[in-house]
């Protein structure tokens, strides 16, 4: 083991140590081996049966439990050898750095009676968690609605590439390639570009959701601290976003983190949805950076009433709060916030 492996597999125990300390068993998710997928070109069609070299869902990746703390994945970060100017001296030094690397997401679906692979997105991510951001994805996307359309998901077998991971849809599961034609290509900073309007993303979510508890504010200005001291490869480079999943009292239930806000948050609503555990009611959201509109989606298809954020909302993702019924907080920071809609749920 090298240095960073050892320093990142530190960041992963003691972050595992504080999820199991707030009441979240320590571990992550099991993913299915790489290569169990077809690997079939994008678009190419298959006379396999579904699912025929594949891991079904129901087996040992469904059964981590989603109260786990989300461990350092052996590629979030990289060395390298930077010159540092500082006070009239000049150092050079090793650093670390977030990993960036492109993921493409496929989707195989039964068309007349044929397995059809369609190549449907492109996504640069922090590397791990690949198979929660491919869910994640397909959830807020529309692609799914539910865990039980999903057969199975895993990295592709027949290339040497490993950043391409294939999600399995069950026989009979719908898929609408057509909305997928001209490939859609998120950056780690803007999500998914090109969507054609506020209207396509209003039909992927589901009814209004259920938020029973009020929330104290002693316990929403607590949640940022909280959420930073388990964040085991940000401490390390400073170069990662997060998103957090709390219980009304912020007892932290689940954590992931990416180079990009939405991929940090599809992992871990994908996480939710691989353990059969959305819709998220009752529960609370964090990320780090702003709250833009497609946050404010994926929050919305995962069912979780209350979407706070250390920076700023968008105006667009205040208009579909208040539209679809969120709780959404901006500005948590130094002991204070901001309510842009949904104050209802704020004791």
């Amino acid at each position: 083991m090298n240095d960073l492996q050892g320093e990142l597999a530190t960041a992963a125990v003691a972050a595992a140590a504080a999820g199991a300390a707030m009441g979240g068993p320590a571990g992550g998710p099991a993913e299915s081996p790489a290569g169990a997928a077809t690997g079939s070109p994008a678009g190419t069609v298959t006379g396999s049966p579904a699912g025929a070299a594949m891991q079904s869902l129901a087996g040992a990746a469904m059964q981590s439990p989603a109260g786990a703390a989300a461990e350092s994945p052996a590629g979030a970060a990289v060395r390298v050898s930077v010159v540092t100017y500082a006070a009239g001296r000049v150092e050079r030094r090793p650093d670390l750095l977030a990993a960036e690397e492109p993921l493409e997401m496929r989707i195989s679906a039964e068309e007349g009676g044929r397995r059809v692979h369609h190549s449907v997105a492109v996504t640069m991510r922090t590397p791990g968690h690949d198979h929660e951001l491919a869910a994640g994805f397909c959830l807020s996307e529309g692609i799914v609605a539910a865990r039980e359309a999903i057969w199975s998901i895993a990295h592709c077998q027949e290339t040497e590439e490993p950043n391409v991971v294939e999600v399995c849809l069950r026989p009979g599961a719908p898929f609408d390639a057509r909305r997928f034609t001209r490939n859609v290509y998120t950056t780690s900073s803007c999500g998914v570009c090109g969507k054609t309007s506020i209207d396509l993303v209003r039909a992927v979510c589901p009814a209004r959701p259920v938020g029973r508890e009020r929330i104290a504010r002693e316990t929403l200005t607590r949640l940022p601290e909280t959420l930073r001291q388990a964040q085991p490869v940000f401490s390390r480079t400073g170069g990662l976003h997060a998103a957090g999943l709390f219980d009304a009292a912020g007892r932290l239930l689940l954590l992931h983190e990416d180079v990009g806000r939405h991929n940090a948050l599809d992992k871990l609503i994908g996480r939710l949805l691989l353990d059969g555990a959305l819709p998220a009611s009752d529960r609370l959201l964090l990320v780090s950076g702003r709250a833009s509109f497609e946050l404010v989606q994926k929050a919305l298809a995962a069912g979780i009433p209350l979407l706070a954020a250390v920076g700023a909302p968008s105006s667009l993702a205040v208009e579909l709060a208040h539209e679809l019924g969120l709780t959404l907080i901006g500005f948590l920071r130094d002991g204070r916030f901001n309510v842009y809609a949904g104050e209802e749920r704020i004791a």
